[in-house]
């Protein structure tokens, strides 16, 4: 008897990539993200592209050098030698989240340049951490001497003014002056694996909405679920995707979800009536 084995899903495969914390492949799990646009992906050749990166690197690094050297070294070969950079021609291109397309193309936007770049930067030894800044991701490394912050989109490293400068417009527009503002260093938390994954997710689900392809916001949907199973808007936007393609019976499913397990949300009149109208609309 001939046993055969099938293959894992993009899917399976990514929610197997997710399932622990402590043990998230960072890369892996990123780089997983364009098999849905690109079936055929070779995560092995992507996996190893980036091995032959680090190993080119470590080739100019004498064993002893400092880490200030160290991450010169490295930003001298990732921004100016292979010159990557932020894709300002067009920043909202699909493709600047897709790991295999940014080491081909070597451009990308700030959080897909930063996963690249830390994955070469921890290779060579450096401490290094994501950073969610609002707006935009950064990453952070502690050296003997202090810390630096710096901007994945162009390699320059920001002060504390600069930092300051950036948060003021999302400060104002989120009315965090006065009694609420928050001190700095509260935008300057490391990142976890996970919520960098969220929040690639989440630029993909921005411009598939914004373009209304529901296909794309739906497999995107799918992924956020399985890495965030308790965030139940995903479940209201997942029904809703599966709504504007005609699912009627998986739309009911998600939002019915939605409204149990969200019960403070402020959208729960209009999810409800949009439930009624689509369980109407399978009687």
């Amino acid at each position: 008897m001939q046993i055969r084995f099938e293959a894992p899903t993009a899917l399976e495969y990514f929610a197997s990539l997710v399932q622990s914390d402590e043990q998230l492949p960072l890369l892996e799990a990123a780089a997983s993200l364009a098999q849905d646009e690109y079936p055929e992906l070779d995560m092995e050749q992507v996996l190893g592209d980036m091995d032959q990166l680090l190993a080119r690197l470590k080739r100019r690094l004498p064993p002893d050098s400092a880490p200030l050297q160290r991450l010169r070294s490295l930003n001298q070969f990732f921004y100016r030698d292979l010159n990557f950079g932020g894709n300002v021609n067009d920043y909202y291109d699909p493709d600047n989240s897709y790991l295999n397309a940014v080491l081909r193309t070597r451009r990308g936007i700030p959080i897909s340049l930063a996963v690249l770049w830390m994955e070469l930067a921890q290779g060579i030894g450096l401490a290094v951490r994501g950073v969610a800044f609002p707006g935009h991701f950064m990453v952070k490394v502690n050296l003997p001497k202090g810390q630096v912050v710096m901007d994945p989109f162009t390699g320059q490293s920001l002060s504390r003014e600069e930092l300051s400068e950036r948060l003021e417009p999302f400060i104002r527009h989120n009315g965090l002056v006065d009694d609420f503002e928050a001190p700095l260093g509260l935008y300057l938390q490391a990142a976890p694996s996970r919520d960098i994954l969220a929040r690639m997710l989440r630029n993909l689900k921005d411009i598939h909405t914004s373009q209304s392809d529901w296909v794309r916001v739906l497999a995107v949907q799918n992924r956020l679920i399985v890495l965030l199973p308790e965030a139940w808007s995903e479940y209201r936007d997942r029904g809703l995707a599966h709504a504007a393609l005609g699912n009627s019976a998986q739309a009911v499913v998600d939002l019915e979800k939605y409204l149990i397990c969200s019960q403070d949300a402020l959208d729960l009149d209009s999810i409800s009536e949009r439930l009624s109208s689509l369980r109407r609309a399978r009687n």
